[in-house]
């Protein structure tokens, strides 16, 4: 199976030095409440739009990674969520992996990176994109 994936490293200035797959669980529970509440002012149900997956934990992934599932299989697929850390340099960097299956749609692709994007400022990391881009979302000095 060929995955693409993105990647969000902690790094100085981040606000974790790592993060579980609960503490990433959590930020997804956020994102649906935040959604939630901007359809609530709009009057509509945003959150369907923003978040059209189901959270899915295997028993061969527990603590590892997580499957978002799409509600709508014709659009959303699904996205596979998890954390790792690798040595480098002699120091352990800490990640976040946002995988792709070959099954994916286009709208997962998109939905992967507007998550990655959320995470990463979230954070205060560097999201390291599908397409080998580097975003920097910690405070770097001038």
């Amino acid at each position: 199976m060929k995955l693409q994936s993105a990647y969000i490293y902690f790094v100085d200035g981040s606000t974790a030095a790592s993060a579980s797959i609960d503490d990433v669980k959590a930020k997804f529970t956020r994102y649906v409440d935040m959604t939630t509440k901007t359809g609530k002012q709009l009057g509509w149900t945003y959150a369907d739009a923003a978040f059209p997956y189901t959270l899915e934990e295997r028993p061969d992934g527990k603590d590892a990674w997580f499957l978002l599932k799409g509600k709508d299989p014709n659009m959303y697929k699904a996205i596979v969520v998890g954390v790792g850390s690798k040595n480098e340099n002699g120091s352990e960097k800490h990640y976040i992996q946002v995988s792709l299956p070959e099954s994916a749609t286009h709208g997962d692709k998109n939905k992967a990176n507007e998550y990655c994007r959320y995470l990463a400022r979230d954070y205060k990391a560097e999201l390291h994109l599908f397409n080998n881009r580097i975003q920097y979302f910690q405070p770097r000095k001038p």
